[in-house]
C-alpha cells in the first residue's frame, strides 16, 4: 500500500515536471498573449512570481483592465490609484489593444489622475476603449478632454458617465462600434458624433437623455440599439428616423411618453423587450401601451425577423397567437404561458385593427420569434 502510494506521488511529480517543462517551451510572445487573456491587470502581475522568466512578461501585455472594487466608506482608494501608476510607468508605452477602467473618484486630484491615464491609452494607440467613471458624491458626469474626440486609432469605444463637451471637432475615423450610457446628448452632438465617424457600425444608447430625435442617415450604420431613456421630462416623445439600418434594438426600462419609428425601411431584423414607467396624462396606461406598440408593429411589419422578449411584458400570449394564426407564421419560436382576459381582449382589439388596415398577410412577416413570459 505504501508503496502504491509513492508510485502515484512519483507519477504526479513526473507529470508536473513534464507539464512545466511544455510551459518553458512556449515563446515569449506567446505568454504573454496568455496573460493577456487574464480578467484584470492585477491578475498578470501576480503572474512575475512564477520564476524570473515570468518576472517582466507581464510589461508586455497589450490589455489593461483596471476594475476598481467598490467600497460604499471609500469610493476613491488611494491604493488604486496608485497601483494604476505604477502600473502604467512600468509597462511603458507599447501598443495597446484593450484599456478598460471602471473606477470611482469625488475630487479633482483624481479627475487629473484619470486623464492622464485615458491619455496613456490614446498615446499607446488603444483600439479598444472601455471607461466607466463614477462620481458617486457630487454625481458629476466625468469631463472628458479634447484628445479623446480625435483619434484614429480607436474601433471600440463604450463612454459611461461621461460628459460630452467637445471643444473642436470629433473625428474618430476608424470607430466600428459606439457605445454610450448615462449620457446628455442633443440632436446637434449625435449629428457631429455620426459626421466625424464615417465607418460607424453599430451605435448602442444605454439610458441617455436630452435628444428628442434621432436623424440616422449614415450608410455606414447599420445596427442600432435604444437601452433604455430615463429622464426628468416624461412627456417625451422620441422620433427615430434610420432609413439605412438594418437591426433595431428597443429594450430595458423607458421613461417616455412614446417611440415613434419614422422610417426604417431597411430593416431586417426588430427585437422588441422594454417596459415603460410612466403615467399616461388621462389615459389607461394599457391604453398607451397598446397604442405606442401598436405604432412600432405599423412600421415593422416588413422586417423578416420580429422577436418579442420577456422585458415586453405587455405582450402576452393570446395577442402572439392571435397575431401568429391571422399571418401564417411557419417558424415560431415561444417560450411562456398564461395569459390575462382583459389584457387578451385589448390585444385581440389591436390584431383586428391591423386586419382592417390591411396589414396582416402571409407576405408581411417570414418569420416570427416570440420569447414571451407568463403574466
Amino acid at each position: 500500500m505504501e508503496e502504491e502510494g509513492q508510485n502515484q506521488a512519483l507519477k504526479r511529480i513526473r507529470f508536473e515536471e513534464e507539464d512545466e517543462d511544455r510551459t518553458s517551451k512556449l515563446a515569449d510572445s506567446l505568454l504573454v498573449e496568455i496573460i493577456s487573456r487574464l480578467p484584470t491587470t492585477k491578475d498578470a502581475i501576480r503572474t512575475a512570481a512564477l520564476s524570473k522568466r515570468w518576472k517582466h512578461l507581464w510589461t508586455a501585455v497589450t490589455s489593461l483592465v483596471f476594475l476598481h472594487p467598490y467600497d460604499s466608506n471609500h469610493y476613491a482608494n488611494p491604493s488604486f490609484f496608485s497601483h494604476v501608476n505604477k502600473t502604467l510607468t512600468q509597462r511603458g508605452q507599447s501598443k495597446l489593444n484593450k484599456f478598460r477602467l471602471h473606477t470611482y473618484y469625488h475630487d479633482h486630484l483624481h479627475e487629473s489622475h484619470i486623464n492622464d491615464w485615458i491619455r496613456y491609452a490614446v498615446h499607446c494607440n488603444v483600439e479598444d476603449l472601455h471607461l466607466s467613471l463614477r462620481d458617486h458624491v457630487r454625481g458629476f458626469a466625468f469631463p472628458l478632454d479634447q484628445f479623446v474626440f480625435i483619434n484614429s486609432c480607436l474601433t471600440n469605444l463604450t463612454l459611461l458617465a461621461c460628459a460630452f463637451n467637445p471643444t473642436g471637432v470629433i473625428s474618430w475615423k476608424s470607430l466600428r462600434k459606439l457605445c454610450i450610457v448615462y449620457g446628455n446628448l442633443d440632436e446637434d452632438l449625435i449629428g457631429n458624433i455620426l459626421s466625424g465617424s464615417p465607418v460607424l457600425e453599430t451605435l448602442v444608447l444605454k439610458h441617455c437623455y436630452g435628444y428628442r430625435r434621432l436623424d440616422i442617415t449614415s450608410k455606414s450604420l447599420k445596427n442600432l440599439v435604444f437601452t433604455g431613456y430615463m429622464h426628468n421630462y416624461t412627456t417625451d416623445i422620441i422620433e427615430i428616423n434610420a432609413p439605412n439600418i438594418l437591426s433595431l434594438k428597443i429594450q430595458s426600462v423607458l421613461v417616455l411618453r412614446k417611440i415613434l419609428l419614422l422610417n426604417v425601411s431597411s430593416l431586417v431584423e426588430a427585437h422588441l423587450d422594454y417596459t415603460k414607467r410612466i403615467h399616461h396624462f388621462g389615459k389607461p396606461a394599457e391604453e398607451a401601451e397598446e397604442e405606442m406598440l401598436t405604432g412600432l408593429i405599423l412600421n415593422l411589419l416588413h422586417v423578416k425577423n420580429l422577436k418579442f422578449g420577456t422585458f415586453c411584458s405587455k405582450v402576452n400570449l393570446l395577442f402572439i397567437w392571435q397575431f401568429v394564426s391571422l399571418i401564417f407564421v411557419k417558424d415560431i419560436n415561444y417560450f411562456g404561458t398564461g395569459f390575462g382576459c382583459e389584457r387578451g381582449k385589448r390585444w385581440a382589439g389591436v390584431v383586428d385593427r391591423l386586419k382592417a388596415k390591411g396589414f396582416l398577410s402571409p407576405s408581411n412577416l417570414k418569420v416570427l420569434n416570440v420569447i414571451s413570459s407568463p403574466l
